[in-house]
Order: structure tokens, then C-alpha cells, then sequence
């Protein structure tokens, strides 16, 4: 494999790792804490059990795919060897062991439902495997060479804000609204996980987004003149068009959620809020894109 093709492949595993991320504590949170009946729906579980594959599966690819790239060797145990050896192997590594981890959390969700996602124990120890991820990935950007206690909270709530949005809106869409059902839990569900969704871009898009840019970048030349800098600029950009569309779904909740309720889902009605949902959902996978692509560039500072 050649190392452009390694890069490639390193981007994509980089992705797939960040997308399971984002559905595995998206959805987990979703479930412990707006919605504990949703674990019993095979939809949200599948989203919470695909977030865990994607996580687990981009984990243990991109610890061998950075050996190919770095030109270390072809694929095979000495090229492992030769990464574990480094801080960023030694990373990786424990971000697999924490998806291990993560899938006793899952087990427990899968076996007891509700049950699991009503109690504090379950809530704990999901709560620490999430944390854990999250800082283990953080130290893998490029914020891991500021060596700031503020970078350092900043990418947490970076990461954590992306994970919340778009894991509740996979639940959103694939659980909550496709249920015949689930007209009767939508005044209780549907309005706190639009709030949720817009507190979530909000933390992620001010912030954290500002300290890191700054931090990274470090001037307003390197924005306009650097690969990283015009990468963050595309994902800034679908990012604005991402919070019209979240702005779309919480102004229809506002005027047409009690209606549609009252009408038992009528499919027409809340059709617009499916399609902005929708949007937000695909949109934000190319903001995923734009991320996995900025650990591999350069800042040019």
C-alpha cells in the first residue's frame, strides 16, 4: 500500500472512529437521560450497537494504518509492534481497550433495557467509558501539543458537544419518529432532544471551536493560506448550513409538534421536520469528513 493511499485510508478510519464516537455516547446519552424507554426500541439499540462497531472497528484501523503511512512497513505484526512502541500507538491502544470497555456498557443496555438505562450504575460507568474516549481521542489532534489545561477542556467539549447532537439526532430520526407509537412520548421527547441539539452545535460551534482554532492556527494568515486553515473554513461552512437546518426543526416543534400529536404522526405534518432532521443528520457527517481530514493536516504554524 502506498502512503498517499495509506492517508486516504487513515482519514476514512479516522471518520469511522469519530462517527461511532458520536452514535455510541450520542445515543447513550439520549436514552439515560431523555428517553431510558427508548433503549427497549430495536432502533435506537442498533444505532447504539452500530456507534460501537464503527468506534471499536476506526480504533484498531487506524493503529495500524498509521504505521503504513509513517512508511514503517506493510501491514502485519512488526508493523504493530513498531507502533505500540510510539505515544500515539500506545494511544490508540487504549482507546481500543476503552471501546472494550464500552461494550460491557453496551451488553449491560442490550440485556436489562430500561431497566440498565434508569440506574445509576449503568449511568456511571457509561458516563466514565464516555469521558475516557473522549480525552483518549483528543490527545490523538493536534490540541495535544498545546499542553494547556484551556485547549485541553476546550477539545472535551469540543468532542462532546458533537457527540451529543449527532448521536440524538441518529436516535431522533432511526428511533423517535418512525414508531407508530410514538406520537404519545413526542411532548416529552421530541422538544427536550431539539434543545439538546442546539445547545450541543452551540457548544461546539463558539468556544471550544474559537480556542482551538486560535490555538492551532494562530493567526488569520494561516487561515486564508494553509490547507488546515481552508478545511476548517469548509467545515465552518457546513456547519452554519447544519444550525439553519437545526433552527428549521426547533421552530416546526414550536408551531406544529402539539399538531401532530394531536393527529397521531399524520405523516404530511411532520414531514418537514423528517426532512430538516434528515438534513442536520447528513450534513454533519461531512463535518465529521472536514474533522478527520484536519488531524492529517498540516496547521502551518
Amino acid at each position: 500500500m502506498s502512503v498517499d493511499a495509506a492517508r486516504s485510508w487513515y482519514v476514512l478510519a479516522r471518520l469511522v472512529d469519530y462517527l461511532g464516537i458520536a452514535l455510541f455516547l450520542g445515543g447513550s446519552s439520549f436514552v439515560a437521560l431523555l428517553w431510558p424507554a427508548g433503549s427497549a426500541v430495536r432502533a435506537t439499540r442498533r444505532v447504539i450497537t452500530t456507534g460501537w462497531l464503527l468506534g471499536a472497528t476506526g480504533a484498531v484501523a487506524t493503529l495500524v494504518l498509521e504505521g503504513v503511512w509513517a512508511g514503517a512497513g506493510p501491514i502485519g505484526l512488526p508493523l504493530v509492534t513498531q507502533v505500540l512502541a510510539t505515544d500515539f500507538g500506545r494511544v490508540w491502544l487504549a482507546i481500543a481497550l476503552l471501546w472494550l470497555l464500552a461494550g460491557v456498557v453496551l451488553a449491560d443496555l442490550l440485556q436489562r433495557k430500561e431497566l440498565a438505562a434508569r440506574s445509576v450504575a449503568w449511568r456511571t460507568g457509561a458516563l466514565a467509558v464516555g469521558l475516557g474516549l473522549l480525552r483518549a481521542v483528543g490527545l490523538t489532534g493536534h490540541t495535544s501539543d498545546a499542553g494547556t489545561a484551556l485547549v485541553e477542556i476546550a477539545d472535551l467539549v469540543h468532542l462532546l458537544g458533537m457527540a451529543l447532537w449527532i448521536g440524538g439526532l441518529a436516535v431522533l430520526l432511526f428511533g423517535v419518529l418512525p414508531r407508530a407509537q410514538g406520537p404519545r412520548s413526542w411532548p416529552r421527547v421530541v422538544p427536550a432532544a431539539t434543545h439538546d441539539s442546539r445547545w450541543s452545535a452551540s457548544a461546539r460551534s463558539w468556544w471550544p471551536a474559537l480556542v482551538l482554532a486560535w490555538q492551532t492556527l494562530g493567526s488569520v494568515d494561516a487561515l486564508l493560506h494553509t490547507d488546515y486553515g481552508r478545511i476548517l473554513l469548509v467545515k465552518i461552512g457546513v456547519l452554519a448550513v447544519v444550525l439553519a437546518a437545526a433552527q428549521a426543526s426547533k421552530s416546526w416543534v414550536g408551531r406544529r409538534l402539539d399538531f401532530a400529536v394531536v393527529l397521531r404522526g399524520d405523516a404530511r405534518t411532520v414531514r418537514p421536520f423528517v426532512y430538516s432532521v434528515t438534513a442536520e443528520t447528513v450534513l454533519v457527517v461531512f463535518v465529521l469528513l472536514a474533522a478527520s481530514f484536519l488531524v492529517t493536516a498540516s496547521p502551518g504554524r
